[in-house]
């Protein structure tokens, strides 16, 4: 019962105002003891002074991430969802800072755009010190409008998700806002008005054409011409700050987009099965063993083809050499008395007895055809044949 939303309340951006924190942090800020503690019972008007009382802001902290005093305030204050003029005084409030940040967040969380910028802007010019507790447990030194940065440019703070806003220049393009005007704007008039008197001076001591030419000038002219430099320095510094903003945001985009896509491809190869994420490393060692293997049967074919080149010029030379020899041998011991015709066929005898040794030594006449044709690739190579 005691965590429940008021019946009364509203719902903020479409969903319970409770809701817009998120399950895990909610369940601990119940289990908290403060939570059960202090915040028991409190009204729109009680939790001023436990506002009061804080001195520090912060999201959970330590190991079993305990949500601070900060964060369970600002879930009481969703939980009863105090009237907007209420929270608004929270933001107005000078004398207690941390009641401040405090409005400030709520208004964060549940306004509407044109309120989260009509009331967080004006906090940029509050440039006290707070102390925030971090996720370690300790505590740093930050300031109100460091946290209303935050605030109004990033997605998380005090680990929560805040709701999208639109930019800036969005909404004055729509008419929904009016171009912001800082605070130090009037300074800087002051400044570039005493610098062009000056300037005016030196021009006046200089020249006295200048000097008649200031005197004689009109006061509707000289109205005229201030008007004018005026709304120009104004377009000019707003369209400044225009540009700053949008390439700002455009920085600020293209940072999270690529966190994102970081994030994304991280998650995506660890959940992917090992062999898949090995399986471009095995095709790569397979392509360079297939390339080792297809240089090797290039290396040892080549060395076959140069080994049967070489044995069969050896043969050749041999066959030569021994053709030469039978062929004196015959030519010395053939008669004087014999005739040509008997020369000639005892000359064709012996090689006609050679060539049929060698057929029937190299084994290409064997009757088996597979061993035949083995012996013939044998005989190619330069090897024994087969018998």
């Amino acid at each position: 019962m005691a965590n429940r939303t008021d019946p009364a309340a509203k719902s903020i951006h479409g969903t319970n105002p409770q809701n817009l924190v998120e399950k895990i942090l909610r369940s601990k800020i119940y289990q908290n003891t403060y939570w059960k503690e202090q915040c028991f019972g409190l009204t729109a008007e009680t939790l001023v002074d436990k506002a009061m009382e804080l001195d520090h802001l912060g999201g959970t902290y330590g190991g079993s991430r305990k949500p601070t005093p900060f964060m369970c305030l600002i879930l009481k204050m969703l939980q009863i969802q105090p009237d907007k003029e209420i929270v608004v005084e929270f933001i107005k409030n000078d004398e207690y800072k941390y009641v401040r940040v405090l409005g400030a967040f709520y208004m964060r969380l549940t306004g509407s755009v044109t309120d989260v910028y009509r009331y967080l802007e004006p906090l940029y010019n509050d440039y006290r010190k707070l102390r925030q507790k971090l996720s370690e447990g300790k505590f740093c030194l930050t300031h109100v409008d460091e946290v209303i940065d935050e605030l109004l440019t990033k997605d998380y703070s005090c680990d929560i998700a805040l709701p999208r806003v639109q930019k800036r220049w969005t909404l004055e393009a729509c008419g929904l806002l009016e171009p912001r005007r800082s605070a130090l704007e009037d300074d800087f008039e002051e400044e570039e008005e005493k610098e062009e008197e000056e300037q005016a001076m030196d021009s006046v001591e200089d020249d006295t054409h200048e000097k008649n030419y200031y005197r004689g000038r009109s006061p509707i002219r000289e109205r005229d011409r201030d008007r004018r430099r005026d709304r120009q320095y104004r377009d000019r510094d707003y369209e400044r700050d225009y540009g700053r903003g949008r390439e700002r945001d455009r920085d600020r985009d293209r940072d999270r987009d690529r966190d994102r896509d970081r994030d994304r491809d991280r998650e995506r190869d660890r959940h992917r099965p090992r062999d898949d994420r090995d399986y471009g490393r095995e095709r790569e060692r397979e392509r360079d063993r297939e390339g080792r293997e297809r240089e090797r049967r290039d290396r040892e074919r080549g060395r076959r083809r140069s080994r049967s080149r070489s044995r069969s010029r050896d043969r050749r030379d041999r066959d030569h050499e021994d053709g030469d020899h039978r062929k004196r041998r015959t030519r010395g011991s053939v008669s004087p008395r014999r005739r040509p015709e008997d020369d000639g066929s005892t000359r064709d005898e012996p090689k006609k007895k050679k060539e049929k040794k060698e057929k029937k030594s190299d084994g290409t006449d064997h009757p088996d055809p597979e061993i035949a044709e083995a012996n013939r690739l044998r005989a190619s190579l330069g090897l024994k044949p087969l018998k």
